[in-house]
């Protein structure tokens, strides 16, 4: 198998969510691969840092404000990027905020803030993606990132479970109806990695006891998520659609 086989040369692609976390990894992962990024968030200040060091390591960037439940932010934001792309090649579906509250302390502003974020904004930014692929007369790859929470629980996490599993199950059904237009519609559903949303509880005595649980015995890593992210995005997985990839270190095998 040749390695331009995961090559991204030529290819342009947009991550939202960028300003930090998984996103601000996936961007600079897509641009060593030869991709042209966009890199979008609602903290537009924190992008320019991320472009800095995308252009330092001789890639292609570009920052983007957009919120991604905002319809009129999101059209906006692929209005500029058709003026110097036309449709993108890879859209990853990153963006997204966790919960805080257990179910009976969740009031609807919360559920509504997370459910707009992970699930609603996801399906506007892919449906204008493809929107404009469809337009464009050309296939692409949407990879929305989930969880293994869209298929497990967690306390205090009630709205984070229902958008992830909603995504996960968004993913499918876009998949099915997208194909004849040779657009690909995948997920990655990570375990428990450090990021912003999560690093202190990770941190803590509860966290230690979690990551007991996790069969390799330690919490994700994002160069774990190099591999499935290229055979996605990449001609790697021209023939995959509607897929899962979990990346969790086993954990989802361990019981509940």
């Amino acid at each position: 198998m040749s390695p331009e086989l995961f090559s991204l040369k030529g290819r342009h692609a947009l991550v939202t969510g960028a300003s930090s976390g998984f996103g601000q990894h996936f961007a600079r992962v897509l641009a060593r691969a030869g991709a042209e990024v966009a890199v979008a968030a609602r903290r537009a200040d924190r992008l320019s840092t991320l472009v800095e060091q995308i252009v330092a390591e001789g890639g292609s960037a570009r920052a983007l404000s957009m919120d991604v439940t905002a319809r009129d932010s999101v059209q906006a934001a692929f209005d500029e990027l058709a003026a110097r792309w036309g449709a993108p090649d890879i859209v990853v579906n990153n963006a997204g905020v966790g919960a805080k509250a257990r179910a009976l302390d969740c009031d609807d502003a919360e559920w509504t803030s997370v459910l707009d974020t992970n699930l609603r904004g996801a399906w506007i930014v892919a449906q204008e993606a493809a929107r404009r692929m469809v337009a464009a007369q050309r296939g692409g790859s949407i990879i929305n990132v989930t969880s293994i929470l869209a298929s497990r629980v967690g306390v205090a996490l009630a709205p984070y479970c229902a958008s992830k599993a909603g995504l996960a199950h968004l993913t499918r059904a876009l998949a099915l109806e997208w194909a004849r237009h040779g657009i690909r519609v995948n997920s990655i559903a990570p375990g428990y990695f450090s990021t912003e949303i999560n690093a202190d509880y990770l941190a803590s005595e509860g966290g230690e006891k979690l990551r007991a649980r996790v069969p390799f015995r330690r919490f994700g890593q994002y160069p774990d998520l190099d591999g499935p992210l290229l055979l996605l995005a990449s001609d790697a997985g021209r023939y995959m659609s509607g897929a899962e990839i979990v990346v969790d270190g086993a954990h989802s095998c361990a019981s509940v």
